[in-house]
């Protein structure tokens, strides 16, 4: 556990060195489900890219960085944490009080152990790859995400996992 602390910490870090240093920290939580019923509870910390880029009259091409501590809760046996650090780019929609948005990325992660439910991730260096969805609205966002982890082939075998999560996020 201690071990999973300090690379925690060091993702947030790495996270908060890739932004502008005034801009103050966005942080998440989300509550998700695997497909053999592991309950995932991810905590995150968020920083804008502060770039737009294909700005129009339609939406705007954004991003953040995102760095998380996820614990998934199965039983005694496939019970695990995980760290990740993962850009992540957004199209954001047009809108005054209600932004939709669609978001993409593919990250790093790191788990305390190889073995989760009956997958065998092989190595507990992983890729995070996600898709979501959501609106933004005042200074939050609510959404939904599907997050699958891999080693992408490093060592077989490269069962893999994925989270479907609800998600929400403050920013300040």
């Amino acid at each position: 556990m201690k071990k999973v602390i300090t690379l925690v910490a060091a993702a947030i870090v790495v996270s908060g060195g890739a932004s502008n240093a005034a801009q103050a920290a966005d942080f998440s939580f989300s509550v998700g489900q695997t497909s053999e019923s592991t309950t995932t509870y991810r905590f995150g910390t968020q920083f804008d890219f502060n770039k737009s880029w294909l700005q129009s009259d339609v939406g705007r091409l954004t991003g953040y960085w995102d760095g998380a501590y996820t614990y998934w809760d199965g039983d005694d046996t496939s019970s695990n944490h995980s760290i990740s650090l993962a850009p992540v780019f957004v199209y954001e929609f047009a809108g005054e009080n209600f932004r939709p948005y669609v978001e993409a990325g593919i990250g790093i992660a790191f788990f305390s152990s190889t073995e989760i439910e009956n997958n065998d991730l092989s190595t507990s260096f992983q890729f995070e790859d996600r898709i979501g969805a959501g609106v933004r609205f005042a200074n939050q966002e609510v959404g939904i995400r599907a997050i699958h982890y891999s080693n992408a082939g490093i060592k077989n075998p490269n069962d893999g996992v994925e989270s479907y999560a609800l998600h929400y996020r403050l920013s300040f």
